[in-house]
């Protein structure tokens, strides 16, 4: 994957100029993010539906976070989510959570509240885990720690393999791409990611139901 200097001076600016600003608990910029809406409904509840998967999101997710670590935008990502499950057969049910921003346990929360015991958990940036609800919170399905070699074909195959696990196949993992240079390249922008993130999260704060509409 190219790496672009410019985004990436650009987001890390960004980044310490929230950070500095003296400001916390609440985001800087809460305006929706562009080609998709989402509204909570309340304290997310339990699913009774087989045919549905749980996706978490983080508590920043296009509220103060609007693309993801190499700047795709979070619509998308959530557009090719709900398409490679629906090319399943199943449907996507959509939780916040704000009590974590760790993405093992926001998986595992999303499997427990799903009704077919799947669910799948994302932060802003873009890492990304498929959970399984009688699993360890520490163990999952497949895990994309890479965030940043993800693809939004990666992201709709994310999608279309936790629908296949719900239906109780054991599909072929994921392939991602591999770049060794990732990890040093983005490594000290992802710290600053997560702490700022994590600014966002309520740990008295039940998840959340959402609602979806995407334009």
């Amino acid at each position: 994957m190219q790496i672009n200097p410019e985004l990436l001076e650009k987001i890390v600016a960004e980044v310490l100029s929230e950070m500095t600003s003296g400001a916390s608990g609440a985001p800087a910029d809460t305006a929706p993010v562009a080609g998709v809406s989402l509204t909570e409904k309340g304290k997310a509840s339990r699913g009774t539906d087989p045919k549905e998967v749980v996706l978490a999101i983080s508590p920043a997710f296009t509220t103060s976070f609007k693309t993801n670590i190499t700047g795709i935008s979070l619509a998308d990502v959530l557009r090719q989510i709900f398409a490679g499950a629906e090319e399943e057969g199943l449907k996507i049910r959509v939780i916040r959570v704000y009590h974590t921003a760790d993405v093992a346990f926001m998986g595992h929360q999303a499997a427990k509240l799903s009704g077919s015991g799947i669910g799948i958990g994302i932060l802003s940036r873009g890492t990304t885990v498929i959970h399984q609800r009688d699993l360890n919170p520490l163990a999952n399905l497949e895990l994309f720690p890479q965030c940043p070699v993800i693809d939004l074909p990666t992201y709709r195959a994310i999608g279309r393999n936790a629908a296949k696990y719900a239906k109780g196949e054991s599909p072929t993992p994921v392939p991602t791409n591999n770049d060794p240079m990732a990890r040093p390249r983005y490594q000290g922008l992802a710290a600053l990611l997560h702490n700022k993130e994590a600014s966002f999260m309520d740990r008295g704060k039940a998840p959340q139901e959402l609602s979806v509409s995407f334009e």
